[in-house]
């Protein structure tokens, strides 16, 4: 079950797809958070979803916002993706301890082995203001990410 609106968002300290740490509690107090949870790389709905977020980037990550991708890839995975896709935001890796921070978000499938589509706004002072939870096979809808941050 994912965490709900109102809730004290987790901390996760968990490397991009450079190798540098990136850790939730960096943004407190100075930017809200899009974190984003996705099956994988180089699938179709995925790839789609990103590459959207990558088009729409100035409403995702700006001087308020940052976002960060989530998927149980390797970091290495990770960075071949955002190369061949030119994505330019954190692509973060929860492949080990497998699935740990995904599964601290409720939104680790443990029969396939990945995160469904999660997504999550978290303010600046670290709380989850807005969720929503798509199965695998459904895309997310962007509009609805931009709705929520306008009301912070």
């Amino acid at each position: 079950m994912a965490i709900e609106a109102g809730t004290k968002a987790p901390d996760f300290e968990l490397k991009d797809n450079h190798g540098a740490t990136v850790r939730l509690s960096d943004f407190r107090g100075e930017k809200n958070v899009v974190l984003l949870f996705y099956p994988f790389a180089f699938t179709g709905v995925c790839t789609g979803e990103l590459c959207a977020l990558r088009d729409e980037l100035p409403n995702f990550v700006n001087d308020d916002v940052q976002l960060l991708a989530v998927s149980n890839d390797s970091i290495h995975t990770l960075r071949v993706f955002a190369e061949q896709e030119g994505l330019e935001y954190p692509l973060l890796s929860d492949f080990w301890p497998h699935g740990e921070t995904s599964r601290a978000y409720g939104v680790f499938d443990e029969d396939k082995g990945c995160a469904v589509r999660g997504t999550f706004i978290i303010d600046k002072e670290g709380v989850v203001r807005w969720t929503v939870v798509n199965g695998l096979p459904d895309a997310r809808d962007l509009n609805e990410y931009v709705k929520a941050l306008d009301t912070l």
